[in-house]
């Protein structure tokens, strides 16, 4: 009974868990930063290049993980994730209070699962060709052209509401929020959009996306 008794003792004060993310400014890992904030969880962060693959104390990246890209979460108990919806729903039901996502078995959690696909595969990977050198210039207006589509279409869905999910913020905002910023990079203009531009000033207007994207120097 009296080890029983130290185990409850040392497990009421025992320090929070920290996590590790490996991240790149400006990148999809910025979703997951985000999330981390909004829960209010401690962790840490480790930047990294994605040109070099590499920590800034020279580290190589590729050693830690093999797969080379960000984001990737290393939890206090050594376990590893490195795609960004996984991370996200893992986070987010680490601090069920703050409803960044549905109970999980519900209808509704397969609606953020929908959003959270939805723009990894059809957003997301519709940026990635236009950041990389490789691909030619001719092809690049039929890749604007259908990511402009998919973004019309989630305009559309944000005429009556706030969110993805409707009025609750959810992680898929966090990464809908992070892809969606890259448009000024590649030549997409979205400013006849009108519901996704208020919906993004909403977002920038969160305490917790302000402090993500702070430590990563987008804002100062």
């Amino acid at each position: 009974a009296t080890g029983l008794a130290w185990a409850l003792v040392f497990s009421l004060h025992r320090e929070p868990l920290t996590m590790k993310l490996y991240y790149s400014p400006g990148a999809c890992s910025m979703s997951p930063h985000i999330v981390l904030h909004e829960a209010g969880l401690p962790h840490e962060t480790v930047m990294v290049s994605t040109k070099s693959h590499k920590l800034q104390d020279g580290t190589d990246y590729y050693g830690i993980n093999p797969l080379g890209y960000v984001p990737f979460l290393v939890l206090d108990n050594g376990d590893t994730l490195h795609e960004g919806p996984a991370i996200v729903q893992y986070l987010a039901d680490l601090a069920p209070e703050k409803n960044l996502a549905p109970a999980n078995g519900t209808v509704a959690r397969y609606h953020l699962q929908e959003w959270l696909n939805f723009i990894s595969t059809e957003v997301h990977k519709g940026f990635s060709p236009l950041f990389s050198p490789a691909t030619p210039e001719d092809f690049k207006p039929v890749l604007l052209g259908n990511l402009f589509k998919r973004l019309s279409w989630v305009n559309e869905q944000l005429a009556n509401k706030s969110y993805l999910m409707g009025d609750q913020f959810t992680v898929a905002d966090a990464y809908f929020f992070t892809v969606t910023g890259w448009a000024q990079f590649v030549g997409l203009d979205i400013s006849e959009l009108q519901h996704l531009q208020a919906y993004r000033e909403r977002i920038l207007a969160r305490p917790a996306v302000q402090a993500a994207m702070k430590a990563e120097g987008l804002l100062k």
